[in-house]
C-alpha cells in the first residue's frame, strides 16, 4: 500500500511499531525522527503507517518532529502564534485554517524563490568574485593597520587605483539594481 506524491512517484512507507521504532520499508532499516526530518528537508515524500492497524499517522509524526525541533533546536513558532493556533481548535473557522496555512506557506516559498532569483541574476559570478576580492583587500588593509610592515600592507600615501574605484562604482550600480528588483518584488 504505497501512497503517491505530487510527482507521481510512490511515497516511501515508514512503519511505526508499538515499541516506538520507525522502520523504512524502502531501505529495510530502522530510522529516527531526525532521519525523517532530514527526509522532509531534502524533499523525500513518505507516509507513516501504524504497523499494527495500518492507519496513516503521518500527521502525528510530523507534528512530533516539529515538537522535537521546537524543544531542542532554535524555536521558530512564536508563542503568540501557538496561542492563536490553539484557540482556532473547535472554532467555526477551524476548517478554513489548513488551506489558509498551506496557501500562506506556498506564497512565502514563492516569494523566497523570487528573491533568490533576483539576487542571483543581479549578482553574477563575476560580481561575486569582485566582491570577494574587495573583501579580501579590506581584510588585508585592516590586518595591516594592526601589523604595520606586514606583506600586502598598503603604503600610507597610496591612493586607490582607478580600477579599484571602477570596481566600487560597479558594485554600487549592482547593489542599486538589486534594490530596484527587491522593491518590485515587494509590490
Amino acid at each position: 500500500m504505497a501512497a503517491e506524491d505530487t510527482t507521481g512517484e510512490a511515497a516511501i512507507i515508514i512503519k511505526k511499531y508499538a515499541n516506538r521504532r520507525l522502520y523504512n520499508t524502502q531501505s529495510s532499516s530502522y530510522i529516527t525522527l531526525d532521519d525523517l526530518a532530514q527526509m522532509v528537508r531534502t524533499g523525500v515524500d513518505f507516509q507513516v503507517l501504524d504497523a499494527k492497524t495500518g492507519s496513516d499517522i503521518t500527521h502525528a509524526i510530523l507534528t512530533q518532529i516539529i515538537m522535537e525541533e521546537e524543544t531542542h533546536g532554535e524555536q521558530m513558532l512564536p508563542v503568540s502564534f501557538l496561542r492563536q493556533l490553539i484557540a482556532m481548535y473547535g472554532n467555526s473557522m477551524q476548517a478554513m485554517m489548513p488551506p489558509y496555512l498551506e496557501a500562506a506557506m506556498a506564497n512565502f516559498q514563492t516569494n523566497q524563490n523570487k528573491l533568490q532569483e533576483a539576487f542571483q541574476s543581479s549578482m553574477g559570478t563575476d560580481a561575486l568574485s569582485k566582491m570577494a576580492e574587495s573583501n579580501m583587500a579590506m581584510f588585508q588593509a585592516a590586518a595591516s593597520a594592526f601589523m604595520p610592515g606586514a606583506p600586502g600592507a598598503p603604503t600610507p600615501t597610496a591612493a586607490p587605483t582607478a580600477s579599484e574605484g571602477d570596481d566600487i562604482d560597479t558594485l554600487r550600480e549592482q547593489m542599486a539594481e538589486m534594490q530596484r528588483k527587491l522593491d518590485k518584488l515587494g509590490k
